[in-house]
This record gives structure tokens, C-alpha cells and sequence, in this order.
């Protein structure tokens, strides 16, 4: 990925999503019966025998793409075991090509679908320590609100896993949706500029060569 090169988010909303509040209140009422892929079902057994034989920390590292976060974060979290979580396969595959860390750390990615991994992670008592989502597709356009994490059926979810979780964007609007979803369920938090001398994924690394601003959210949810 050369950096400098990256488009500015381009939307149709000049500012918070006018039916956000409408969206997650909805989901929050609603039951969540979409079956679970027999795929992700396996790839989770799969993860969740080495979880649950781990006795340190858990970290979520959702969205993970090409797995270079979960490496770093293993880094930064040397006790802790990194779960890196992405659909796509072409990206993951990239992993062992380009970004393979293995110096100190211990991380697992797994191809999966979030709104089934997360459910399960639910289901099985995870409780993770730390939960990143960095850099998700924000879908700027107005009409797919429905797309973003927090409008999306799945997100009373990430709000059950607990711990803490922090979002990134570098569009300012997700964050400051992400942010009112939150505080829909109780769970007030600010919205900061987020710097570093240290660019902990490819899109970090490229946004901030492009001269694009990074926007994050941090809190500590309850388990």
C-alpha cells in the first residue's frame, strides 16, 4: 500500500446520521435471529479451544484486514493473546507475505463474519480485556447508515463483549455516530483527535501520509 495517495471520505451527510437515533434504538429492542454461518461456527470452535486454554488477557482486534494491527498489538500487549477477525480472505492471505511479526506476542487471525463472530464471542462468555476496531468501511454514503457497525443490527453486540473498546476513523462522523450510539445505551464517551509518532495499520499509515486526521473514541464498557 504506497502511502499519500488517499482519497478524503467523500459523503452526502454533513454531520450526524438524522434516523441514528431511530436505527440503534430498534436494534436495541430487537432479537437478533439471523442463523449462524456453518463456516464462522467452525472457524470460532476452532479459535475458542485455544481461548479458552489461554489464562491471560484477551484482545479483540476486529476488522483486522491485513493482520499488520493484530502483529503490533501483540507487541504492545506481550501477556495477552490478539484475536485479528476479517472476511476476507485475500486480505488475511497477504498476512504471511508482508506482515509477518512473530519476534514477541502471540496472535491468532481467523477468517470470519463479524456479525456471527461476535455473537458467538458472546454466547461463550468472552471477555475480552481490549476491543479495536480500526479503520472499519465508514460507507459515507447517507443511504447505507445501515452498513456501519453502529447502525447495524450486530452492534448491541459489541456493546456485550465489554472492555475497552476503541473505534478509529478517519472520517469524523462515524466516530461521532459511534460515539451517540454509545451513549444510546448508557455508555457516554468524547470523540478526540487521535496522533502518534507510530501508524499501527497500513490505512493509519496511509491516512496520515495523505495529510487526513485520525478520530478516535475510547471507553471502558462493562463486562
Amino acid at each position: 500500500m504506497s502511502d499519500a495517495n488517499s482519497r478524503s471520505i467523500v459523503s452526502n451527510q454533513a454531520g450526524i446520521h438524522e434516523k441514528l437515533d431511530e436505527i440503534v434504538n430498534k436494534h436495541l429492542d430487537a432479537e437478533f435471529k439471523k442463523p449462524i454461518a456453518a463456516h464462522t461456527q467452525a472457524a470460532f470452535d476452532e479459535v475458542n479451544a485455544k481461548v479458552q486454554a489461554f489464562s491471560g488477557p484477551l484482545i479483540l482486534d476486529s476488522c483486522c484486514g491485513v493482520g499488520e494491527s493484530s502483529a503490533n498489538l501483540a507487541k504492545r500487549h506481550p501477556d495477552a493473546l490478539i484475536i485479528g477477525i476479517d472476511k476476507s480472505s485475500h486480505r488475511l492471505d497477504k498476512h504471511d507475505v508482508e506482515y509477518k511479526q512473530t519476534d514477541s506476542g502471540q496472535y491468532i487471525l481467523v477468517q470470519a463474519d463479524l456479525n456471527d463472530f461476535w455473537r458467538l464471542a458472546v454466547a461463550a462468555n468472552w471477555q475480552p480485556t481490549h476491543h479495536y476496531l480500526l479503520y472499519p468501511n465508514p460507507w459515507p454514503k447517507s443511504k447505507h447508515i445501515r452498513r456501519r457497525w453502529h447502525g447495524a443490527a450486530i452492534f448491541p453486540f459489541i456493546v456485550k463483549l465489554g472492555g475497552k473498546l476503541e473505534v478509529r476513523s478517519n472520517w469524523d462522523i462515524y466516530v461521532k455516530e459511534f460515539a451517540r450510539a454509545l451513549e444510546l445505551t448508557g455508555n457516554p464517551c468524547d470523540v478526540t483527535l487521535y496522533e502518534s509518532d507510530d501508524a499501527i495499520t497500513p490505512f493509519e499509515r496511509k491516512y496520515w501520509a495523505s495529510g487526513q486526521q485520525s478520530h478516535r473514541l475510547v471507553i471502558n464498557l462493562p463486562c
